[in-house]
């Protein structure tokens, strides 16, 4: 009888071990609307994470940025595949800031990098204020 209880506690935690739980992104999704699962919910499966579908997984904690853009979640401020709108990609040598494709070697305001400004009395060269 011993024997036959300690199988059967360990048929159930290994249950329990192999039990799916949700993920981060669909917590948050699901917080404040008290659901326990997603199937109760009425989401199909395997739709919880598609942002075409359920565009709340982009602002989950971890997510690659809000906006979606096929199924996929980007930031379009600083995606240089999806600069300002989805699809649009900066060209050679140019990064995205502010969602607009620039050179960071010579533009002013973002002089390097995003965000990098030179002052009035200087000007951006090779991707530094004030070069030579």
């Amino acid at each position: 009888m011993n024997k036959s209880v300690r199988i059967l506690f360990l048929v159930v935690a290994i249950f329990a071990a192999s039990a799916v739980t949700l993920s981060k992104a669909e917590q948050q999704f699901n917080s404040g609307r008290r659901l326990s699962s997603r199937f109760l919910a009425g989401i199909p499966y395997g739709s919880i994470m598609n942002c075409n579908i359920n565009p709340k997984v982009c602002v989950a904690d971890g997510s690659a940025g809000p906006d979606c853009c096929n199924n996929k979640c980007v930031n379009l401020e600083i995606d240089s595949s999806h600069c300002g709108r989805c699809g649009h990609k900066c060209g050679h040598q140019k990064i995205c800031c502010e969602g607009k494709c620039v050179n960071p070697m010579r533009n002013e305001k973002h002089c390097g990098k995003c965000g990098n400004k030179c002052d009035e009395s200087s000007s951006c060269v090779y991707g530094m204020c004030s070069y030579a």
